[in-house]
């Protein structure tokens, strides 16, 4: 999908020359490469960090974005600012993603693409160093987050995309991309269950494109690696343990960005040929077993 995204338009704008989205046909006589202008986007945690800047990016573009998050009042601010729209998710509930994604079908703007941020974490051990066994609630719990809730998502979204016209010559319909983690490659000890879901996400990417690819959608996998957020920086000793954290990373020698994210979040999206990645973001960083 060849969305241009240039950050210094205004939501209404048009560049001189081109053609608005929609009063422009391609050569073919098809809909013009699909644009973020006149698409929504819905993005699962959308209300904070990743999801957030992400959001940012994609409504600077020209996108409807519906901020898909259980934080209402960070969300609402957030889709205020963004001039998007905002609903109250639980990504583990079927009915409360379904929602979501007719939230961002009702604004009358083909929902083009569907971001997974939302997650949590937890550490234990899978055997603690009392002899106590891992605890299973805990566990279910990160995999119905961030596992589950990633596959709900995709799965909505995309049936809803596919009752789109084509966006483009090649039948293109939407893009999904979900969020995994480093850890679901290299999980450091402690991480047994936040690492079994984000690899979960990455065992989704081929036979989710696989499967995708009938309806004209593509599926890639982002693996951040450590990324700098409030909360490495809101406590005593913070700039010590920020460099402990970086000590590993490659180049650049530092903590990534929300909104370098979101800047590779937009190149999946713009990149026609892009399906079925897994593309790590991580500064060149191999995790040890532990910091």
């Amino acid at each position: 999908m060849k969305i241009y995204l240039n950050l210094n338009e205004s939501r209404s704008s048009v560049p001189p020359g081109r053609p608005g989205p929609a009063s422009a046909k391609s050569a073919t006589g098809m809909l013009p490469d699909m644009e973020l202008h006149g698409a929504s986007a819905i993005i699962s945690g959308g209300a904070s960090g990743l999801g957030e800047a992400t959001a940012r990016m994609l409504a600077a573009a020209g996108a409807t974005v519906v901020i898909a998050d259980l934080n209402e009042e960070r969300g609402k601010q957030v889709a205020d600012d963004i001039d998007g729209q905002f609903a109250r998710t639980n990504v583990a509930d079927e009915a409360s993603v379904q929602a979501a994604v007719d939230t961002a079908v009702a604004t009358g703007s083909p929902l083009r693409v569907a971001v997974s941020c939302a997650g949590i974490g937890w550490a234990a051990r899978t055997v603690g160093r009392d002899g106590t066994p891992h605890d299973l609630a805990s566990y279910q719990k990160v995999i119905a987050v961030n596992l589950i809730g990633t596959f709900n998502l995709m799965r909505l979204a995309a049936a809803a995309m596919a009752r789109t016209e084509p966006a483009d010559a090649d039948g293109q319909r939407g893009v999904v991309i979900n969020t995994s983690s480093v850890a679901g490659i290299e999980g450091q000890i402690g991480q047994i269950a936040y690492s079994a879901s984000k690899g979960g996400i990455i065992g989704m990417t081929v036979p989710g494109a696989r499967d995708l690819a009938a309806i004209g959608v593509r599926v890639n996998t982002i693996c951040p690696g450590i990324i700098d957020t409030p909360i490495y920086g809101l406590h005593e000793g913070a700039n010590e343990f920020k460099a402990r954290l970086v000590a590993p990373v490659v180049f650049p020698k530092r903590l990534g960005r929300a909104d370098e994210f979101g800047h590779l979040v937009r190149m999946l999206i713009e990149n026609d040929y892009m399906n079925a990645e897994v593309i790590r973001f991580d500064g060149g960083l191999r995790f040890q077993p532990k910091l």
